[in-house]
């Protein structure tokens, strides 16, 4: 069996990520690098997620430089799409609420969504609000690749 890798085109890694829900999001900050798993909902140019206080939105705060990478294996190859962006933060207030509110409206669809961004080792302090932070990252450059076993 042989292995072929090809070079995907733009719009092959944006139906990618439409059509994927789970990925990697990586940060810096300080000249030390952090990756952590997430789940992204994609609309437009935007990967769109959730998440609770904690290491990952520091560092996109300190730094709002991101890469977010999703993959999928199947029997026989795999493909793999790493997208260039800048996080932004959309706080509780009239001027993010609509896309906090378009956001949620994606992310919902999936009855999971809530918990990779929400979930910690360790139980949250209670608050009289909610510290949840929807978010997303512009994407301004995508790469992929495939890969296909041909008999």
């Amino acid at each position: 069996m042989t292995v072929k890798i090809s070079e995907m085109r733009p719009a092959e890694c944006y139906h990618f990520l439409e059509s994927t829900r789970f990925g990697h999001i990586a940060c810096c900050r300080d000249g030390r690098p952090y990756i952590a798993a997430i789940y992204f909902a994609f609309s437009g140019s935007v990967a769109y997620s959730f998440s609770m206080p904690g290491k990952k939105l520091d560092w996109m705060r300190a730094n709002n430089k991101v890469c977010l990478h999703a993959e999928q294996l199947v029997s026989g190859g795999w493909t793999s799409v790493v997208a260039d962006g800048q996080f932004e933060e959309f706080p509780d207030n009239d001027t993010w609420k609509s896309e906090r509110l378009h956001a949620w409206s994606l992310l919902k669809m999936h009855p999971d969504w809530w918990e990779i961004g929400a979930m910690k080792p360790y139980e949250l302090p209670m608050l009289n609000q909610s510290p949840h932070v929807f978010y997303g990252v512009a994407v301004t450059s995508v790469s992929g690749r495939i890969a296909v076993t041909i008999d």
